[in-house]
């Protein structure tokens, strides 16, 4: 399925006219921070399980203008940053990815000829991004019938910032989280693919995707599952947890948000792949989840103690990537490389 929007030809309908539900950000300046939704019903009907366009009107916001980037890469730590070169394949091996020899603001500096793809994460440690955020999750949860994104459960929320080059590849890869993403500047097409059968991901990929690295190996005969999007300024879509999807970017630089959160059962679901990945890691054979939901609990329950425990330590960037990689394994602070060096 091809979807150019905003004229999108799908039953899904993008709608731009009065029928839409508005996402509106209290307080903002009026048209600067809006989502523009499916109608009511179709979006309870598909949200959360399944893809669907959006709109925006954020291109113009201040936070997302060049200058504002630069000044954000160079205040966020090491580790929420991460970037290589644009010039890889829809398959990318991540121990293979091509890097770029240059900081993060200046690679945003110079975003439409240094042919690279950079990703500012957890932006919502910035107070204005944060606040931007959570309006819009509110509105959001106002359109789904809830009075707050409390009461919708959005918890976690994050938000993830990319900057491309133009005619830049993101590989293929799935998310451990929901997302609607927006496109500020640039072209993208953006193709997702349906994994509810376990058709492109098993559920021992799945736990890689959260606990390893993010990246799948495509087969063309995966696009029988796929929605393909042509996004445009002001144009959007949401990716349900763990849908694969590739991205390229047009002849134009790209900047692009993904508002990211969690669910109470995503969040279980998560632990559960990490925790089952640590005792795998220790020689000790474990269920998929769901087999043994007693068994499941009693680890998940455990692990959040353990990771409650050691979260103070987590103020400390050196201490995040030590733990990282105590967790996770070796490779976890992949981002870190630097040009001509391997991973970790």
């Amino acid at each position: 399925m091809t979807i150019s929007a905003p004229a999108v030809s799908n039953p899904l309908p993008l709608h731009h006219d009065d029928a839409a539900i508005p996402a509106a950000i209290p307080g903002a300046a009026p048209g600067t921070s809006v989502l523009r939704l499916p109608d009511s019903a179709t979006l309870r009907a598909r949200f959360p399980h399944e893809t669907f366009p959006i709109g925006h009107d954020l291109t113009q916001h201040p936070l997302f203008a060049l200058p504002r980037l630069i000044e954000l890469a160079r205040a966020l730590p090491r580790d929420q940053l991460e970037y290589n070169s644009g010039n890889v394949g829809i398959t990318q091996a991540a121990d293979d990815t091509p890097t770029v020899d240059l900081e993060p603001a200046e690679i945003i500096r110079r975003i439409e000829t240094c042919g690279a793809w950079l990703v500012l994460k957890r932006v919502e440690s910035d107070p204005a991004y944060r606040a931007l955020l959570e309006d819009i999750l509110d509105g959001v949860a106002h359109s789904l019938g809830h009075a707050s994104r409390q009461e919708a459960d959005f918890q976690d929320i994050r938000g993830f910032l990319f900057v491309s080059s133009p005619n830049s590849t993101t590989p293929f890869h799935a998310d451990g989280e929901d997302n609607f993403f927006v496109q500020i500047h640039g072209d993208k097409f953006f193709h997702v693919y349906d994994n509810r059968d376990h058709g492109i991901a098993s559920e021992a990929q799945l736990e890689h995707i959260i606990t390893r690295h993010r990246n799948l190996t495509f087969d063309e005969r995966y696009d029988a599952a796929a929605t393909h999007y042509s996004l445009k300024p002001g144009d959007g879509i949401f990716v349900p947890y763990l849908w694969p999807h590739w991205i390229r970017t047009g002849n134009s630089y790209s900047i692009s948000l993904a508002i990211t959160w969690k669910t109470k059962p995503v969040l279980w679901r998560n632990d559960g792949f990490v925790v089952n990945s640590m005792l795998r890691s220790l020689r000790l054979p474990q269920p998929d989840q769901g087999r043994w939901p007693a068994y499941d609990a009693m680890k998940i329950h455990a692990y959040r103690a353990l990771r409650a425990t050691l979260q103070p330590l987590r103020k400390s960037e050196g201490m995040r990537r030590l733990l990282r990689r105590l967790v996770l394994g070796r490779k976890a602070n992949y981002y870190y490389r630097e040009a001509g060096q391997p991973a970790e």
